[in-house]
């Protein structure tokens, strides 16, 4: 089973690499965003995060589903799998900058820096089994064979 899940994990570096740099770039657009809100704007941190969630939800979506994932399916079922996730991240965001920049006075941008490195992992495996899963595959974990 660690074989296969191994091998599954190895040929799906390619997509990785994309989600990866979708990431990346959002982690820019995310921070840069985030800057402009709280230190040119003036707001505060906790709201600016909220704010600043709804941009990065649209860019990161449509991303994904036509570059990283080349997803076929039904966007607006793709679009609800993916707000209850991004839900879920979203909670735990303003959560996590009000406990670290709030309450326990890190700066705000490296509170968000962690935020964003701790879901990168679990968001890259539930986006691809979950929300942009291609509707044509029964199995979850299919491995070529290689004939010979």
């Amino acid at each position: 089973m660690v074989k296969k899940i191994a091998m599954h994990l190895w040929l799906a570096r390619h997509q990785f690499i994309r989600y990866f740099f979708v990431g990346f770039s959002g982690l820019f657009l995310d921070m840069g965003t985030l800057y402009v809100l709280t230190d040119l704007l003036h707001i505060r941190p906790v709201l600016a995060v909220g704010i600043n969630g709804l941009v990065m939800l649209n860019y990161i979506f449509f991303l994904n589903k036509y570059w990283t994932f080349k997803s076929n399916g039904v966007t607006h079922k793709q679009m609800i799998k993916y707000f209850v996730l991004s839900g879920f991240n979203y909670v735990v965001a303003i959560i996590w900058m009000y406990f670290f920049n709030e309450k326990l006075g890190i700066n705000h941008l490296l509170a968000r820096v962690s935020n964003i490195i701790v879901s990168v992992a679990w968001n890259f495996l539930l986006y691809k089994f979950w929300v942009y899963k291609h509707q044509d595959s029964g199995e979850v974990l299919e491995i070529p064979v290689k004939n010979g």
